[in-house]
């Protein structure tokens, strides 16, 4: 339960962060168009990305709840395939803003400037540092918690320095009229855009890679555990998969007099036996309980 409790927890974190930057991301959209700024654009890109992250791991967290006992790789896959869709998003943006931005360069080269208005650019970027940093706030506190709201708690961090950077952008722009520092900025944020998709889309083929054969399905695990001599039932049923290695995590309940004779050990060894010649599986976490101990 106390499992269960925390992805809860977890995901209220991240539902409410989701309506902050959602509601930001908004903003950014209006004010790119009347400010005229291609690096607030840019940001608006960026956010409408890491929103997506963020949907993505809190389905990921309401997945944990229902799939707390028998968690095993289809929530690693979906979780997989979500960060691929990411990281292209994350290509499709950066392209479109460095084009954007080749664009109004080659515009500004020959003399066609447009006119930017900084003060509002700097004002959403102010406006952004309060919201990021809302909700950054409220992934802090659950940050040790849940890997997923770690992860975004990281990017919220990143969204605040990249809004700072707008801000500068901005400042600068109305103090030397250099609207030129614009593209500049846009392009910055782009190219970190374009770097982060291309690392997620690595990472992710590589988990999907490793991932490649299928894990044995937890209800044959607790069927064959379940067949050896003096184990009375099993639950709490895990497969899971680290980096290369397959992991079985279980509670086996003995018969009450097995564990009186202190043939608990016995019944351990075969357990790990079976894993190993059924399932090649050599890595284990077994809890040992007595059927009068136990608790369904």
């Amino acid at each position: 339960m106390t499992e269960i409790t925390t992805h809860k927890a977890s995901r209220r974190r991240l539902l409410i962060a989701l309506a902050i930057t959602c509601s930001f991301m908004v903003i950014q959209l209006i004010g790119a168009y009347y400010a005229n700024s291609l690096a607030v654009l840019a940001d608006a890109g960026h956010l409408f990305v890491h929103n997506s992250s963020l949907f993505i791991a809190l389905i990921a967290s309401s997945l944990a709840i229902h799939f707390a006992k028998t968690y095993n790789d289809g929530y690693q896959r979906a979780e997989l395939v979500g960060g691929l869709i990411n990281g292209f998003l994350y290509l499709a943006i950066s392209l479109i803003i460095l084009y954007e931005g080749g664009e109004r360069f080659m515009h500004h080269h020959e003399g066609n400037e447009l006119e930017i208005n900084s003060f509002l650019m700097s004002a959403i970027a102010a406006l952004g540092f309060l919201f990021h940093g809302a909700a950054a706030w409220v992934l802090y506190k659950g940050r040790k918690a849940s890997i997923n709201v770690y992860a975004v708690f990281l990017h919220s961090f990143f969204d605040i320095i990249s809004t700072i950077s707008t801000f500068i952008a901005g400042v600068l722009i109305y103090l030397t009229g250099w609207d030129i520092i614009d593209i500049l900025s846009s392009m910055l944020i782009a190219s970190f855009v374009l770097f982060t998709g291309i690392k997620v889309i690595i990472s992710c083929v590589k988990g999907l890679y490793i991932n490649k054969d299928k894990l044995p399905k937890v209800a044959k695990v607790e069927q064959a555990i379940t067949t050896i001599q003096h184990v009375e039932n099993v639950h709490n049923v895990t497969v899971v998969r680290k980096d290369k290695t397959v992991i079985v995590g279980a509670h086996i309940v003995l018969k009450k007099h097995c564990t009186i004779e202190k043939h608990d050990k016995a019944c351990r060894l075969k357990v790990e036996n079976l894993l190993r010649s059924k399932f090649n599986i050599t890595n284990s976490v077994l809890q040992i309980e007595s059927s009068c101990s136990s608790v369904n």
